[in-house]
C-alpha cells in the first residue's frame, strides 16, 4: 500500500482547530507579557527599585521568547511542534510560579525572564509556524486569527490581573498566572502534523542547518530581519509601558486599564480585518507590511505627544483615542510579518524563518523597555519614550521599502507562470494584467 503524496495545504478543516490552537497560544505568550505592566509597580514598590529595573523583567522575558525562539523552531522541525510547544507550557507554568515566591529583583529576572520566556521560546514560532502550514489562499486571515489572541488576551487580563493584584497581591496574582499559562500544554497537544510538497526530504543533519541560517543569504529576507530588528525596538514598548504612562498622565488604576483595553480591541479588530484585506490579493503582502508599520509607528508618536489629563476620575479621551489608533496600526502589521515569510522563503522554510525573525525581534525587545524606562527616570515621565519608540518603528518601515514588491512597479508587464506561495519568490514577482468582468480589454498596472 503506498503512501499518498501531499497535495497542499488544506485550508481549513482541522485547520481551523490549529488557528485556534495559535489563538490560544499566542494570548497566553504575548497577552500575558503586555499585562503584566500592571504589577511592575508593585515590584517596584516591593523591591524599592526604580522602572528602568523593573522593566528588566519583561526586557528578559522578550529577549529569551525571541532569542531562543530558533531553538524552538529546531526542535520542532525534528521532533514536530506538537511536543516542543507542551514542553514550553509546563516551562512557562514553572517560571510563573519560582517568581511567585521570589526575594529579590534577580529572581524575578530568572523566574519570569529566564525561565518563562524559555518556554514561551518553544511555543510560539511552532505553533505559529504550523497555522501558516495549514493554509494557503486564508493564510493571512488564519494567522490574523490566531494572532487575535493578543489583544483579546490583554482585554481579559488587563482588568482581572489589576483585580487579582487588589486582592491577593502580586505573589497570588503570579502564582494564578502559573494556573493559567500551564493551558499552553493542551493546545500544544492540538498541533497535529501535516506533510507538504514543499518539506525537505531529509531531516537537516547539522544544528546550524536545523536553526536556518542559510536563509540569511537571500536578500529578501536580509532585509526583512534588518527592518524587523528595528521595529522591535518600539513595537513592544507599549506592552510594558502603556499602562504606566496612563497612570502618569494622571489616570487612576482602572483608567489605565481602560487605556490597555482600548488598543487591545482595535488590535483585535485590525488584525481580522487586515486578514481579509491582504487575502484578497489587491495589495502585495509586502506593500501593506510596509504602509502598516509606518502607521504603527505614528500611532506611538501620537501617544507619547497625548497632553496630561485633569484627575484620576477623568476617561481620558485622547489618550483612549490614541491608544486606539495604534492598536487598529499595531494589530494590522502583527499578521503581516509571519505571512510575508512563505512568499520570501517557501513553506518548508516557514518555521525556520518565523524562529529567526523573533530572534531579530529580540534584539529589540531587549533593548526598548529599559530604554524606555531610563528615559522615563531621567525626563519624569514616558513622552520621551513613545517619540523614540515611534522613531524606531519608522526607520524599521522604511528599510522594508526594500522588499520585492513593497514599491509599484513602472513597468508593465504581461501576465506571466509565478510559482506559488509554497515554493517562495524570493525575488520581485512581475505585476499580472488586471481583467475587469465583462471587458474584453485589460489594462496593465503600471502604477508608479
Amino acid at each position: 500500500m503506498t503512501t499518498p503524496k501531499p497535495t497542499g495545504p488544506p485550508d481549513g478543516g482541522w485547520g481551523w482547530v490549529v488557528a485556534a490552537a495559535g489563538f490560544a497560544v499566542n494570548g497566553l505568550s504575548y497577552g500575558v507579557l503586555r499585562s503584566l505592566g500592571l504589577a511592575f509597580p508593585d515590584f517596584a514598590e516591593y523591591f524599592d527599585r526604580n522602572a528602568q529595573e523593573t522593566a528588566w523583567v519583561s526586557a528578559l522575558a522578550l529577549a529569551v521568547q525571541q532569542a531562543a525562539s530558533p531553538v524552538g523552531s529546531a526542535l520542532s522541525t525534528r521532533w514536530g511542534a506538537r511536543p516542543v510547544v507542551m514542553v514550553g507550557g509546563i516551562l512557562t507554568s514553572l517560571g510563573f510560579v519560582f517568581s511567585a515566591f521570589a526575594h529579590s529583583l534577580l529572581h524575578l529576572y530568572l523566574g519570569l525572564g529566564v525561565l518563562a520566556g524559555s518556554g514561551w521560546a518553544l511555543v510560539f514560532a511552532p505553533a505559529l509556524g504550523t497555522v501558516s502550514r495549514y493554509f494557503s489562499r486564508r493564510r493571512v486571515l488564519a494567522v490574523g486569527l490566531a494572532l487575535t489572541g493578543n489583544g483579546a488576551s490583554s482585554l481579559l487580563l488587563a482588568p482581572a490581573l489589576q483585580l487579582l493584584l487588589d486582592n491577593f497581591g502580586w505573589r497570588g496574582s503570579l502564582l494564578l498566572l502559573g494556573a493559567v499559562t500551564l493551558h499552553l500544554t493542551p493546545c500544544g497537544a492540538l498541533l497535529r502534523p501535516l506533510a507538504l510538497p514543499g518539506d525537505p526530504l531529509a531531516l537537516p543533519r547539522s544544528p546550524l542547518a536545523a536553526l536556518g541560517l542559510g536563509l540569511f543569504r537571500h536578500r529578501a529576507f536580509l532585509v526583512l530581519t534588518l527592518g524587523t530588528a528595528l521595529v522591535g525596538v518600539g513595537y513592544f514598548i507599549p506592552y510594558v509601558h502603556l499602562a504606566p504612562h496612563a497612570l502618569d498622565r494622571g489616570l487612576g488604576g482602572y483608567g489605565a486599564v481602560l487605556v490597555v483595553a482600548a488598543a487591545a480591541v482595535g488590535d483585535i479588530g485590525a488584525r481580522l480585518l487586515c486578514g481579509w484585506l491582504a487575502d484578497q490579493g489587491w495589495v502585495p503582502l509586502p506593500r501593506l507590511l510596509t504602509v502598516f508599520g509606518a502607521l504603527t509607528g505614528l500611532g506611538l508618536l501620537a501617544v507619547g505627544l497625548v497632553p496630561v489629563v485633569g484627575n484620576e476620575d477623568s476617561w481620558g479621551g485622547p489618550l483612549l483615542a490614541a491608544a486606539g489608533v495604534y492598536g487598529l496600526s499595531a494589530g494590522s502589521y502583527a499578521p503581516l510579518i509571519f505571512c510575508v515569510l512563505p512568499e520570501l522563503v517557501g513553506i518548508g522554510n516557514v518555521v525556520q524563518a518565523t524562529g529567526l525573525v523573533m530572534m531579530l525581534l529580540s534584539l529589540g525587545g531587549l533593548l526598548g523597555p529599559p530604554l524606555s524606562g531610563f528615559l522615563r527616570d531621567e525626563t519624569g515621565d514616558f513622552t520621551a519614550s513613545f517619540l523614540t519608540c515611534g522613531s524606531f518603528v519608522l526607520s524599521g518601515s522604511f528599510v522594508y521599502l526594500g522588499l520585492p514588491k513593497a514599491l509599484p512597479s513602472c513597468r508593465p508587464a504581461s501576465r506571466p507562470g509565478t510559482p506559488p506561495p509554497e515554493m517562495g519568490e524570493l525575488l520581485p514577482v512581475p505585476q499580472i494584467a488586471l481583467l475587469s468582468p465583462g471587458d474584453p480589454h485589460s489594462t496593465l498596472d503600471t502604477t508608479c
